[in-house]
């Protein structure tokens, strides 16, 4: 039910030619996001402790009610979600990345940060839900990277990505970089072997 309710909502981003959500801060002059409430987790006291990510994204009232809905287990208690701790928002212990994907394709349905408090509890700083997207931390900023398709695109073959770099600064994430790339669509069906290695030049 996950991967078909994925892939209803990568149908509408594809017809439509939209970005879907963004919630990366206010731009501008701006008011704040409105505060999150707490999501719990068990502090253990150590800078890089773990957290249950399931839990922050099921407990996390910015998430959409569609996908704390289909966030279920593909096999046993295995859910398709990724989490990646870094250093993001400047403090400690690490901040947290999540990814929720689909289980049939793998295709990321949204990402999210989480900041930790001084409690125990962490707060959620940044929320993009839209279908294809990827969060990672790369050198403490965030790189969200999100698939292009155009209608006929099968899901394996998109037709581009943005890549999109997020800074923190001020309180809030703001866009540092974009990046746009087209693949190449003159491609052949992966069964051909690879090119010989090429002689190095003698001088």
């Amino acid at each position: 039910m996950a991967g078909l309710t994925a892939l209803g909502l990568l149908a509408v981003g594809c017809s439509t030619g939209g970005t879907g959500t963004r919630d990366e801060g206010p731009a501008g002059t701006q008011p704040v996001a409105q505060v999150t409430p707490s999501v719990t987790a068990p502090p253990t006291g150590k800078a890089d402790r773990r957290v249950d990510a399931v839990q922050l994204v099921k407990q996390d009232p910015r998430v959409s009610e569609r996908v704390r809905t289909d966030l279920k287990p593909c096999t046993g208690n295995e859910y398709p979600v990724d989490s990646s701790y870094g250093t993001l928002t400047g403090g400690s212990p690490a901040d947290v990345v999540v990814n929720v994907m689909t289980c049939g394709d793998s295709v990321g349905v949204g990402t999210y940060v989480y900041r930790p408090r001084s409690n125990g509890t962490y707060e959620n700083v940044f929320t993009m839900e839209q279908p294809a997207i990827y969060g990672t931390i790369d050198r403490g900023d965030l790189v969200v990277t999100t698939q292009v398709y155009e209608k006929k695109d099968a899901v394996a073959y998109p037709s581009g990505e943005e890549v999109v770099t997020y800074h923190w600064a001020g309180n809030r994430f703001s866009e540092h970089d974009r990046v746009h790339n087209d693949f190449n669509r003159a491609v052949g069906n992966g069964e051909a072997d690879l090119p010989a290695a090429a002689e190095p030049a003698k001088s």
